[in-house]
């Protein structure tokens, strides 16, 4: 197949190195990822400034570019105008530097690059490790999970018509596979306020995270468990259940 992948941890991450050299070894691997660090981006794209655009090197057998952009460039960028010239058969986003989780998806700069390709109507995955700046070989061995996962699923694309999968994987001992539902994520003491030298008040955004009652079938419990969760999402945000409610109430 032809593979576009990008991240949002950017083209330096070994998260998307070793990913694009694993698959690089059965598929056509395209890649293009932010030159920088941009997680947490979400869905934004790039419209009030030009986005730089860079020749890079990952591997002899490997096209690879960066840009100044967010993840969701990335996929528009590479689709549209780098790649425009290959078809592009599926588009892959990570391995990133930590989960993507239960609600977490919806800020996740991994997973809106998926949604993208999804919105470019090709197949797409977000692979998120269930870790944090853990080593290249670390990366390398959980790569081979998601080779695994991609080439189960390379000849039933159809699947992924209607959704992206986003795919945690754990570092360490894997149980086995789950297919899962997004749990619930929230956190405590978000912000850390601060005062600058200058008398300026100034905040950091973070928080650890709150322990929550779970479903069973959550990737949360999963991924706790030490299983590779897979999770199908919709990015259709209606409420259909309130169509008619809002309809005899409000009309």
């Amino acid at each position: 197949m032809n593979i576009l992948i990008t991240n949002d941890d950017g083209i330096r991450a070994d998260g998307i190195i070793e990913l694009a050299k694993e698959l690089a070894k059965t598929h056509n691997i395209y890649v293009v990822a932010p030159d920088t660090q941009r997680s947490a981006t979400g869905h934004a794209i790039t419209i009030h400034n030009p986005i730089m655009v860079n020749k890079e090197y990952i591997d002899d057998n490997i096209s690879a570019y960066s840009i100044s952009g967010t993840p969701a460039d990335c996929v528009k960028i590479g689709v549209e105008a780098l790649f425009k010239e290959v078809n592009i058969d599926m588009f892959l986003s990570g391995i990133n530097n930590g989960p993507n989780l239960g609600t977490d998806v919806i800020y996740s700069g991994t997973v809106s690059a998926a949604i993208e390709g999804f919105v470019q109507n090709k197949p797409s995955i977000a692979f998120s490790l269930n870790e944090f700046n853990v080593s290249k070989e670390v990366y390398s061995q959980v790569s081979k999970h998601a080779s695994k996962i991609v080439n189960d699923i390379k000849d039933k694309l159809n699947i992924l018509n209607d959704c992206i999968l986003n795919v945690n994987i754990p570092n360490g001992e894997v149980k086995g596979t789950k297919i899962t539902r997004l749990g619930e994520r929230k956190y405590e003491n978000v912000l850390e306020e601060r005062v600058s030298p200058h008398g300026k008040r100034y905040f950091w955004i973070g928080g650890k995270v709150k322990e929550l009652e779970q479903e069973n079938d959550s990737d949360i419990i999963a991924i706790e468990e030490g299983y590779i969760t897979i999770t199908p999402v919709n990015i259709d945000m209606t409420n259909n259940k309130k169509i008619e409610i809002l309809k005899n109430e409000l009309l």
